[in-house]
Formats: structure tokens, C-alpha cells, sequence
């Protein structure tokens, strides 16, 4: 038998910035000791000054929230499943690159450098790049996810 279908909302609370991942831990520590029905916790990097929680109800959020002095307050309404389901989806970066395409390193050796994406390795999730900050050309393979993309290849105009 199939587990049943709950009908939860999901309920943003307003928090100190950079304080998101603070406030989603103490929340879910004090609702588990309390044995408060918060189903799940979301403090996502791209949404600052904002965590979600997954309640049957307002109550039980405010009950839980209380008293921290990183939450500002819960935000009035509540958010459908739909209005974050885009955020939840995880995309390959590979995905998103091709040959031409300018990067910014953000991780390792070379990160803040820019480099000129010169090979898409689609299956081992690897691009290799050119950088475009140095004297001199060495292609260098990276890992898709240590890239961002800063400028689309122009298509080249038929003469």
C-alpha cells in the first residue's frame, strides 16, 4: 500500500542574510525535539535572506521559528509545490556549454580566471577550456560544475 498523499504547504520565513543555512538546522533540530511536523527544510543559495519549510499548517511553522534571533519573520501566504519545483530540478552544466562559449572558473587551481571553451565532453561531464587570461595557450580539462558561463559563442554570419 502506497504511502498517503499528504496536503502540505510550504511556508517562507524571512532570516538574517547569510544566516539561511543557520536558521534551516536550528529550526529542523527544534522541531524534531519537539516532535513538531515539519516534513522538510529548504535553504536554497540562489534564494538569500530566505528559508522554506514543508508544514500542514502556519502554527506549526510560527511555533518553531520562535524566539531565533536570525528569523525576521514568517512571510504572510503560503507557496505551492509548483512555485519552487524549477530550483529543485538539478541540470548538468555540461548541458548548458558548447564550443566557443566564454567561462568564468569558479573552483580550483584557476579559479576567477576566464577561459574560452574549446571541447565539450557531454558523457564525462568535462569541458576543455582555453584560458584567456595567460600569455600563452594551454588547453586545460575541468569539470563542467567549475564553470560559469559569462558570454554565449556568437553564431558565425555566412559571408
Amino acid at each position: 500500500m502506497s504511502e498517503p498523499e499528504r496536503s502540505n504547504s510550504i511556508f517562507p520565513v524571512k532570516t538574517t542574510g547569510g544566516q539561511e543555512k543557520t536558521v534551516a538546522t536550528f529550526v529542523a533540530n527544534r522541531a524534531m525535539q519537539k516532535k513538531k511536523p515539519i516534513y522538510s527544510v529548504l535553504a536554497l543559495d540562489t534564494w538569500k535572506g530566505y528559508v522554506l519549510f514543508e508544514a500542514p499548517n502556519s502554527q506549526v511553522v510560527d511555533e518553531s521559528i520562535q524566539g531565533f534571533k536570525h528569523v525576521r519573520s514568517k512571510i504572510p501566504g503560503m507557496m505551492q509545490y509548483s512555485d519552487i519545483e524549477k530550483y529543485l530540478v538539478t541540470k548538468s552544466m555540461v548541458a548548458e556549454l558548447n564550443e566557443g562559449d566564454t567561462v568564468e572558473i569558479v573552483a580550483g587551481p584557476f579559479k576567477t580566471m576566464r577561459a574560452k571553451i574549446t571541447r565539450v565532453e557531454k558523457e564525462k561531464q568535462e569541458v576543455v577550456v582555453t584560458l584567456l587570461d595567460t600569455a600563452f595557450a594551454m588547453p586545460i580539462t575541468i569539470d563542467a560544475s567549475f564553470t560559469k558561463l559569462v558570454e554565449r559563442a556568437k553564431p558565425e554570419q555566412p559571408k
